[in-house]
């Protein structure tokens, strides 16, 4: 009935309407129909154009139900996340009580967190970003979020992923901290070190600058850094490369660098519009900001020494981040030499040896106490 050739372009809008409603409700409340129908093509074009020629309401919401159904079987039997996103995305939600379309904010937030992941697992970051923001204009809806910690997390998580994908990194790090912080039995502790170390990664991949050192105190600081050596996705992040950021040591281009850059998701290996990696532009901006740390004033030909990059690369990118505050400096074109300003008073600068020096102590009495 539903194929080209089965009479139903024939039939008017109203008809196929309510010959739609009829075969929904249906194929729902027959016991033993669904999911078996779902192997077969016909049956699920058959669904499909159903689907798409409703009237505005369908008795007992079978409709939503057929496609919950169609969802859990794409995921579980097809591994189709892309269709299973677009089933759902076709939802009915109503927030009127009356409604036979009725969704708590729970239950439609629910829903969008579920198209995000799905999304999620085919790449797809724009359709998941716009899933997410749709679940997010719900959550704050929920009227006992005590009672909904778990799809609380799963959307706080979603949303941290998406960030992350989007290569919004600093605002990653900050999402994946929070949730590494999560005091919940829902969670295991093995998922929250996850967390902490997806951190860690985006903090380190994020553009130089104050928020950026702030959240990478955060991850430098927490307790549990020390145990990311023992996972070989991170190994590389805590003794090696977050700590010298935050410390703002001088990067070399070592066997750890090199790692940690291989371990990186293929999001995060992208070739930028400047011909530099991720990576390679987070250490080139760190570096430049270590350096602004020793020196008053340097030529761009030493400097690029210093940065393993050509002298002219070194001067863009000093300019780059001299317009964006990211270092306090000017640039003598002529003489070709950067000069470092804003270095405050003797006083401060010795404050900010102390507190370096109470961190680092800290950090090998915390180690000594493990052994």
């Amino acid at each position: 009935v539903f194929s080209p050739l089965g009479g139903w372009q024939s039939l008017g809008q109203g008809e196929q309407r309510v010959l739609a409603s009829y075969f929904i409700r249906k194929a729902v409340t027959t016991a033993g129909f669904l999911p078996a129908a779902f192997a077969s093509d016909q049956a699920m074009s058959a669904f499909a154009a159903a689907l798409g020629h409703l009237p505005p309401t369908v008795e007992g919401a079978a409709d939503n139900k057929l496609r919950e159904s169609m969802f859990e079987y794409k995921v579980s039997e097809e591994d189709d996340y892309s269709g299973a996103a677009l089933i759902l995305a076709g939802l009915r939600m109503d927030d009127a009580e009356g409604s036979v379309y009725y969704m708590s904010a729970a239950d439609r937030c629910d829903v969008f967190v579920k198209i995000a992941e799905c999304y999620l697992e085919e790449d797809e970051t724009v359709e998941a970003d716009g899933a997410v923001t749709k679940a997010g204009m719900v959550v704050e809806s929920i009227p006992d979020p005590e009672n909904h910690t778990a799809l609380i997390l799963r959307y706080k998580s979603t949303y941290a992923r998406v960030l992350d994908s989007n290569r919004k990194f600093l605002q990653a790090a900050s999402r994946y901290h929070d949730l590494s912080q999560s005091n919940t039995d829902l969670v295991d502790a093995d998922d929250l070190l996850q967390m902490l170390g997806k951190a860690a990664t985006c903090a380190i991949l994020a553009p130089s600058g104050p928020q950026r050192q702030r959240v990478l105190g955060l991850v430098y600081k927490d307790e549990r850094l020390s145990q990311l050596d023992s996972l070989p996705e991170f190994e590389t992040h805590a003794s090696e490369v977050l700590t010298k950021m935050y410390m703002n040591q001088v990067l070399r281009k070592d066997e750890a660098l090199l790692k940690f850059e291989k371990g990186l998701p293929l999001h995060a290996q992208a070739v930028m519009g400047d011909g530099l990696t991720i990576i390679e532009r987070a250490v080139l901006e760190h570096n430049m900001v270590a350096v602004s740390k020793i020196y008053a004033s340097i030529y761009f030909t030493e400097l690029g020494k210093l940065l393993g990059v050509e002298a002219d690369k070194a001067e863009r990118v000093a300019a780059k981040m001299v317009m964006d505050g990211s270092i306090h400096a000017s640039i003598d074109e002529v003489d070709g030499i950067l000069s470092f300003q804003g270095k405050g008073s003797p006083l401060v600068q010795w404050d900010e040896s102390i507190t370096s020096f109470c961190l680092q102590l800290n950090r090998v009495t915390d180690v000594i106490r493990g052994i």
